[in-house]
């Protein structure tokens, strides 16, 4: 068989503070009931402090992935992270970690693909891996949007958590296990359905230019519901026809994590029952690039995704981008 790359660990981390419905009663015009009808959130995890936040959350999840892989940090090729919500413009999360790690041969870089940040960072590391390039690659999913989130604005504060997620992709021979195809799509037209103005070398944080832009998470909920309820179905059908395979070889099934009507509608699109369909949005809320990892660890903790399981996944966010990937655990 040809070279594969395939996860031989997994890691997380998350934030001690939890947030429920019924604080944000006392910040925002909302209810328990109304968040848990249209979202399927009860809770979510927010960072505190100084110290807590992206960088803090990608090296705990990193260390626990590098720690039950068994693999010398000095035999890393490459630590990737997928987030937009770094610790600094730059440099990069990923460097950040590469060094606390100790991954002193490792190349490092962030991709910026929101929500979508796991499966299009799994996909870049894979091909490397698989190209020959490197053996092993860190790759972390996070991100810390409560601090990029306006608490005033109920659109965005009910939806938002905190949290990360990391693997250890490593190359094998003679193995079925690994990435078995990815998908990665992208419209910019619909950059301005979710973003944030200020910050950026256009309307630099002081600057006359950001005067009266948007400082705060901001988001046109209808039109980023649509674009969610037809690309992540979409996704996960070109993925699956693309490795030749249909819905009912999938063992497990597990989405971005952003609204639980979402996650419904793909999963009926593709004719899944739910007992194969991961969820833990009630818990956490969207976290961005998080999500995906934060579920593999959880499903695989529970004993839901076992080695040898095939999983899909797929995800959406800002840019717009979306992606699916398939991959034999």
């Amino acid at each position: 068989m040809s070279r594969r790359a395939v996860i031989q660990s997994i890691g997380h981390a998350l934030p001690t503070k939890v947030l429920t419905n019924t604080d944000l009663e006392k910040l925002i015009d909302t209810s328990d009931e109304w968040i848990v009808q249209r979202t399927g959130i009860r809770e979510r995890r927010v960072c505190e402090g100084p110290i807590e936040g992206t960088g803090w959350l990608a090296l705990n999840a990193s260390r626990e992935a590098v720690d039950r892989s068994g693999i010398d940090p000095m035999d890393i090729g490459l630590v990737l992270c997928g987030t937009v919500s770094g610790d600094y413009i730059w440099p990069s999360t990923a460097c950040m970690v590469q060094d606390q790690i100790g991954a002193k041969h490792a190349g490092a870089f962030d991709v910026s693909a929101a929500c979508a940040g796991f499966i299009y960072a799994l996909s870049n590391a894979a091909a490397m891996v698989t190209s020959g390039q490197i053996d092993h690659a860190l790759v972390i999913g996070v991100d810390c949007l409560s601090k990029q989130v306006n608490w005033e604005d109920r659109s965005t504060a009910i939806l938002f958590g905190d949290g990360a997620g990391a693997v250890m992709l490593s190359a094998m021979e003679d193995t079925d296990r690994g990435l078995l195809g990815t998908v990665l799509l992208s419209d910019g037209s619909g950059g301005k359905f979710i973003c944030i103005d200020v910050g950026g070398s256009r309307y630099p944080w002081g600057s006359e230019q950001a005067i009266g832009k948007r400082e705060k998470i901001t988001m046109m909920g209808n039109e980023v519901y649509r674009f969610a309820v037809q690309s992540m179905g979409d996704a996960c059908c070109k993925v699956l026809d693309r490795v030749g395979m249909t819905p009912d070889e999938i063992d497990l099934f597990v989405p971005h994590q952003a609204n639980i009507r979402i996650i419904e509608s793909s999963a009926k699109r593709l004719g899944l029952p739910p007992e194969k369909v991961f969820l833990n949005v009630h818990k956490y809320g969207n976290t961005s690039a998080g999500s995906i990892p934060l579920g593999l660890y959880e499903a695989e903790a529970e004993g839901k995704l076992k080695k040898g399981m095939t999983v899909l996944t797929v995800g959406f966010g800002a840019g717009l981008v979306w992606g699916a990937n398939v991959i034999r655990w």
